[in-house]
This record gives C-alpha cells, sequence and structure tokens, in this order.
C-alpha cells in the first residue's frame, strides 16, 4: 500500500531539513524555488502528482528508471524547464534526438499535468512534474525520497542538436564526463552518485556491440571489462543483434541500491561512462567505499545530489511560461 498521510507527513519534516542542511536556509532563494511554492495556489498538487505517478508505477515498476532519466537528460539540455517534453512538427526536438528516442514515461507526465490542469489550471509547470515525478517514481519502488523546491517556469524552446552537445554520453571517459557535470554546476561526487541511477536501469545491445566486438577496430573487446562478463554478455548480444535488452546493474535491476557500485567494481560496468568511474581517485574511492559499506551512504549521497540537480538553470520569475499541455508551447 501507498503511504499514509502521517508517513508522508513525517517524510515531508525530514525532507525540509535535509533541504536545509545541504542548501542553507536561505540558499533557495537565489533561484525562486521554494518547498511550499504551491501552498497558495495550488496547495494539493504534489499529493496529485504522486497519486498519478503511483498508479502507473506500481503497475508497471520499470518505469521508475524511464522517469528518472527522463527528468536528467531535461536537466541537462536548457536546465530543468521541461523543454525535453517539447514536440516539433519537423521532428528537431530534444525528444527527437537520438539519445533521446528511447525515453519513457511521457504518458506519466501527461496524465499528472492533466489531472493538475483540472484541479489549478494554468499554475503548475510541466518542470516541476517531472521533477515530481521523477522523486515520486523512485519513491514507489522504496528508493530514496529527496525533497523537491517547486517554481521553475517552462522552456519555449527545443532544439535536437543541443542534445549532443550538452547530454553526458554512455561513451563518454571520465575526463569529459567532469566537464559536462562541471558545466551544469555538480561536482565529481555528483557524477558518481548520479550514475548510481544505472542500478534500475536497462540498454540495449547496439550501446554495447563495440566494447564486446570491435573495440579498436580489430575485432576485440574493450579490456577494461571483465573477460568473463564479456563472455555472458555476448551470449545475450550476438553480433547482429542491436535489439535485445541488457540490465544496467545485472542482479539487482529491479532494487534501488547500491549494487551497481559492486558492478562497477568488478569491472562489469556496461558502458564506457560506467566503467570510467575507476579512472578517477575520488570517483574510484567513492564506488569502493559504496562497496566495503554495503553502499551505507548511497540514499543520502543519491537524495542530496538529486537535489541539486534540479536547480540546474531553471527558469523562474517572468522568465518561460506555464504551458497548458507540455508537448507545446502555448
Amino acid at each position: 500500500m501507498f503511504r499514509t498521510a502521517e508517513k508522508m507527513a513525517t517524510k515531508s519534516i525530514l525532507a525540509a531539513l535535509v533541504l536545509l542542511s545541504i542548501l542553507g536556509t536561505s540558499a533557495a532563494k537565489p533561484w525562486g524555488l521554494k518547498l511550499d511554492y504551491y501552498r497558495s495556489k495550488c496547495p494539493d498538487a504534489e499529493a496529485v502528482v504522486q497519486r498519478v505517478t503511483y498508479q502507473y508505477v506500481s503497475r508497471q515498476p520499470s518505469l521508475a528508471a524511464g522517469l528518472l532519466r527522463m527528468h536528467f537528460h531535461d536537466c541537462f539540455v536548457r536546465g530543468c524547464d521541461g523543454s525535453v517534453l517539447l514536440k516539433s512538427p519537423n521532428k528537431d526536438a530534444e525528444r527527437d534526438a537520438i539519445p533521446n528516442l528511447s525515453l519513457r514515461g511521457y504518458e506519466v507526465v501527461d496524465a499528472a499535468k492533466s489531472a493538475l490542469e483540472k484541479k489549478c489550471p494554468g499554475v503548475v509547470s510541466c518542470a516541476d512534474v517531472i521533477a515530481l515525478v521523477a522523486r515520486d517514481a523512485v519513491s514507489v519502488i522504496r528508493g530514496p525520497y529527496w525533497p523537491v523546491p517547486l517554481g521553475r517556469r517552462d522552456g519555449r524552446v527545443s532544439k535536437a542538436l543541443e542534445v549532443f552537445t550538452n547530454l553526458p554520453s554512455p561513451f563518454a571517459n571520465i575526463a569529459v564526463l567532469k566537464q559536462n557535470f562541471l558545466a551544469k554546476g555538480l561536482n565529481v561526487k555528483d557524477l558518481v552518485v548520479l550514475s548510481g541511477g544505472h542500478t534500475i536501469g536497462i540498454s540495449h545491445c547496439s550501446i554495447i556491440h563495440n566494447r564486446l566486438y570491435n573495440f579498436t577496430g580489430k575485432g576485440d573487446f574493450d579490456p577494461s571489462m571483465n573477460p568473463s562478463y564479456v563472455r555472458t554478455l555476448k551470449k545475450r548480444c550476438n553480433p547482429n543483434d542491436f535489439a535485445t535488452i541488457v540490465d544496467m546493474d545485472p542482479g539487482s535491476v529491479k532494487n534501488f541500491d547500491s549494487h551497481y557500485f559492486n558492478v562497477v567494481a568488478q569491472k562489469k560496468g556496461l558502458f564506457t561512462s560506467d566503467a570510467t568511474l575507476l579512472d578517477d581517485p575520488e570517483t574510484k574511492t567513492y564506488v569502493e567505499t559504496q562497496v566495503s559499506t554495503g553502499g551505507s551512504s548511497f540514499a543520502r549521497d543519491f537524495s542530496d545530489s538529486m537535489i541539486k540537480l534540479g536547480f540546474t538553470q531553471v527558469l523562474t520569475g517572468k522568465a518561460g511560461e506555464i504551458r497548458k499541455k507540455c508537448a507545446f508551447v502555448n
């Protein structure tokens, strides 16, 4: 059964304390976001989003990974402004870019927004809905819970080409990833912590084909991968298979936990961007610490980094708009 009102009230109090400890009592003001932003305008906004998210994710738990990924992809391109939701008649919006073609969960965001429009028309932004849905989806599968300061406004621009220059690539090495995250105000710890979101992710054979069969153009596999794991993956992904699904966190893909770091430590990270976490002293130390402590700090660290991610280049005040439908500008 979903959380009772009493439990949620406790969570909200703890969430507020966590937010204050991370950002300081006045730190949220420069961004114009705050936990009680909709208190007078739409007091039930979070409850509405939470209810819709639960309805979808409880029936299809794999949506949690998709919704978390959508929030991440949204924030890394033009900031957390809902631009990833926009459709373009010319198929040149963010959602049309190759890295975003596999995004899932648009129907959850649309359903939550539709419910909000019936209750509080023209009040709650699609950008806020994505941020809330991502948090609530993870919470439904018993993952970490974090406070989501609200008040984001929706962007009016969405360009596919900007996805390639802003979104971290699964083929990137640690130096490039650090640059990607720094450009968004996120540090090295945030990089390794948020990579832990792959604990519930899936991918396809197409993304790892070169790592298995032609890493240097000589028909070899990536030497940074565990050879036994390469053999296992080859049994699942034959040379001509680009569609079969592969778990990011084999053995624990349905659980939001720290097992992902065990996988990385064993050199079984699916992407180059996972494997390269062992190439930097700080990220490697974090990986090893989570392995040795059974992930004692991961839930807390993930919550902290998700809060920071949610502040990325937000639009507030009179910037942007509040879309009536998330796929279209007003």
